[in-house]
């Protein structure tokens, strides 16, 4: 026996007499069938003990580390590549393995001729047995330095299969070194490595194990070439469709690789294998390209409607892999962290928002996910003063913008509260339910049907807010520019009319309507006074208001020049002449003054408001003016009068000989460079700020209150907020009243020693 094991461990050979005589022997005494049992044994042995050391020496880690430093320093000795390793060691193992055919037919022939020690031996079953020895003692345990020597080797075949395979190889020519073994052009390896590649597949798959030794990192290369290509190809490119080339891409390059390596393998399914292993692959490249457009969906939406296929690729990519968490849970902390800071405008940030609804409705057209993602954004909204003027201002600015656009579709307008019920569905048969993540307060109808603005207007709840700044919008626009003409806001009127409603809109019309009415009587007081042959110093225009209908207007304090306060005066009267009971209540800072000013032989003319007009006629008496006695004259603080003043300065017509000290400059060389003009007088509104109006509005409330106290000794604070809210917050120029802010209000009075606060009631102090 120690004879045979000697003879097997060199070449799995014997002399034929020796064998003829041992199986005699063994037939014999009926143990024939403990050959196969011994030979396993034997194959076992040798396998532990001799074909497995030595098939792993070729990838010890002293000796890899050793032949890297080597090929750092000679890349192009091609025999120390960890491919020729493997190579060596799979052609090793092969030729072991076929070593053992002659002897597993030997086998197979004696239980041919003896058909009574047993049933006849396959081969075959004997073959797989073998195998399975092999997973079992040779690849039980594989380390690191294995399959990293693997994976390179599968790794530069792909390359060189994807490299041949190009529909373009000859685009490369110029090229000193070949893309698909990185070799010199003129060295080209490409083709030694393709055979190398098939001899180690068929040599594998010969002795069973290729999917044992090259599954792992087949895998591993497939996912990440997947990856690579996905991030070179479509990272940062939204305006086409890659669903279909990655489709190709993936059957062609990746399939076809696939083919070569498993198509003709006996030890799998073959073709069914690589179909199965499709479906997966074909799964994983949904998941990494949803993967790739959630990380820019910010982006994407920011460039809609250019970035629509990015959406449209986006939304088959959910439709077969489950990321709408994903999705909800990147988008809201992607807006969150680059939009919702005070370092973004709040334009910006409508525009973004705007981006937003219309890209999302096209991804999910059931609007759940722009429910999930834009809630942070519309509680930040709500949080900014200035949201809803930007709001209004889109709506009525000139030029084409998405809000305007949307304004004159004319759809009328519908909030959240107004849709209660799915059950007027249009169409039962096209009906589908929302999905699983949707907010069972809210109806799917409402989700669908709202278009921009009234999801914009629903960041508030109220028309009232939107229709209130309007006005305010309106009377600046009208004021600010002095302009008759008023058409253009006639039309936005009648649209924004068709979206808010008749009722809410109606002091918008009066307002416009007081436009066209001051034209005309402008022109019927110039009639008249041409008719009488009357010439005034300075002409005048007036804009005539109803005070009532009118948003609060920006107060200063100012007394003109005795020849314009003479002017309006007459104005004044021929109004009254012709309006019978009716006067006039000037508003002389609000306005423009046409101004010629005569200095020398120069002549300039200026349009400027009435306080910078007073300023300047004041320079008519007297060439020098101390602030304190222009500010004496005009009745103006001086705080004021220095703001105005720089105007004139940077005009060069004034200049500051000391500290407040000004004087008029006879020969004007132009504009002085060395005064900044402060941006509020350049752009500044007719109208009362928003802090101005609230304090306005809340001592018009002090007035119900002192009245309810008065009557009623003392009452608590939801009692008061009740009685306002019946008496005096009605109709448009009545805002609404906040408990919270009441109190604080109240809280004010209390301070100032106007009210007394104890046992949860108010009462009117005695000073009161």
């Amino acid at each position: 026996m120690s004879q045979w094991r000697s003879e097997q461990a060199t070449s799995y050979q014997w002399p034929e007499s020796e064998f003829q005589c041992a199986v005699q022997v063994l037939q014999q005494h009926g143990l024939g069938h403990i050959i196969e049992e011994w030979f396993l044994e034997n194959i076992q042995q040798d396998l532990r003990h001799r074909v497995a050391p030595q098939f792993w020496s070729s990838f010890d880690d002293k000796k890899l580390k050793t032949d890297e430093e080597k090929l750092k320093s000679c890349e192009k000795n091609e025999h120390l590549k960890s491919g020729d390793r493997l190579y060596e060691a799979v052609d090793y193992l092969h030729s072991v393995t076929m070593q053992t055919i002659p002897c597993i037919d030997r086998l197979e022939a004696l239980r041919l001729q003896e058909e009574s020690y047993g049933p006849p031996v396959s081969s075959k079953r004997i073959l797989n047995i073998i195998i399975t020895y092999y997973k079992a003692i040779i690849f039980f345990t594989v380390p690191h330095c294995f399959l990293a020597c693997v994976e390179r080797f599968y790794s530069e075949a792909f390359r060189v299969f994807q490299h041949s395979s190009s529909e373009d190889p000859d685009g490369e020519e110029d090229s000193p070194t070949c893309n698909g073994c990185g070799e010199d052009t003129d060295n080209c390896k490409c083709s030694t490595i393709m055979e190398k590649f098939h001899n180690v597949n068929r040599k594998l798959d010969e002795i069973g194990v290729l999917e044992r030794i090259s599954g792992t990192a087949v895998t591993s290369i497939v996912h990440h070439q997947i990856e690579q290509n996905i991030e070179s190809t479509c990272k940062g490119n939204f305006e086409h469709s890659y669903i279909e080339a990655l489709e190709k891409w993936l059957d062609t390059k990746v399939l076809g690789w696939l083919n070569i390596v498993y198509a003709s393998s006996r030890s799998s399914s073959g073709p069914e294998s690589i179909s199965a292993f499709r479906d997966r692959l074909l799964h994983f490249l949904y998941e990494t390209y949803a993967k790739t457009l959630i990380d820019q969906l910010f982006n994407i939406i920011i460039e809609f409607p250019e970035s629509e296929p990015a959406i449209a690729d986006l939304n088959i990519c959910l439709e077969k892999t489950d990321f709408r968490t994903h999705l909800v849970t990147s988008l809201r902390a992607a807006l969150e962290s680059r939009l919702l800071h005070p370092g973004v405008n709040t334009a910006d940030i409508l525009t973004a928002y705007i981006s937003a609804i219309r890209s999302l409705r096209a991804l999910d057209p059931a609007g759940v996910i722009l429910e999930l993602v834009c809630e942070p954004v519309r509680k930040y909204l709500r949080s900014r003063d200035d949201t809803v003027r930007c709001i209004v201002s889109s709506l009525t600015d000139e030029g084409s913008n998405e809000l305007l656009d949307e304004l004159v579709k004319a759809q009328p307008l519908l909030l959240d509260e107004g849709l209660t019920s799915d059950d007027d569905t249009d169409d039962w048969q096209t009906w589908m339910p929302d999905p699983v993540d949707a907010d069972p307060s809210s109806t799917s109808k409402s989700r669908r049907a709202s278009d921009i603005i009234s999801m914009l207007v629903n960041i508030y709840g109220s028309k009232e807010l939107f229709v209130n700044e309007y006005r305010t919008l309106l009377a600046d626009r009208i004021l600010t520019h002095f302009n008759y003409d008023i058409e253009r806001e006639l039309r936005y009127l009648e649209l924004l009319k068709l979206r808010f409603g008749e009722t809410q809109l109606h002091y918008s019309e009066v307002m416009l309507k007081d436009v066209a009415d001051s034209k005309r009587i402008n022109s019927r007081i110039a009639e008249e006074n041409e008719q009488l042959g009357v010439k005034e110093n300075i002409d005048v225009n007036a804009m005539i208001l109803s005070a009532q209908f009118w948003p609060a207007f920006r107060e200063e304090k100012i007394t003109l020049p005795e020849e314009m306060q003479h002017s309006l005066e007459c104005f004044t009267k021929r109004f009254e002449a012709l309006k019978g009971n009716r006067t006039l209540n000037w508003k002389p800072h609000l306005g423009l003054v046409n101004i010629d000013i005569e200095l020398k032989d120069q002549v300039f003319s200026f349009s400027v408001s009435p306080v910078h007009a007073a300023i300047i006629m004041q320079f008519q008496n007297q060439d020098k003016w101390t602030v304190d006695e222009l500010s004496t004259v005009l009745e103006m603080p001086a705080s004021a009068l220095r703001r105005k003043i720089t105007y004139w300065q940077s005009q060069g017509l004034l200049k500051e000989e000391v500290p407040d000290m000004f004087m008029l400059v006879e020969e004007h060389k132009g504009h002085s460079q060395d005064v900044m003009i402060p941006d509020e007088d350049e752009t500044e509104s007719a109208m009362a700020s928003a802090q101005e109006q609230r304090e306005e509005e809340l001592q018009v409330f002090w007035t119900y209150i002192v009245g309810m106290l008065t009557n009623l000794d003392c009452l608590p604070l939801e009692r008061i907020h009740s009685m306002l809210r019946m008496f005096a917050m009605q109709g448009p120029s009545a805002g609404e009243c906040s408990i919270h802010e009441l109190k604080g209000f109240l809280d004010t009075k209390v301070k100032e020693q106007k009210l007394i606060y104890s046992g949860g009631v108010y009462r009117l102090s005695k000073s009161t």
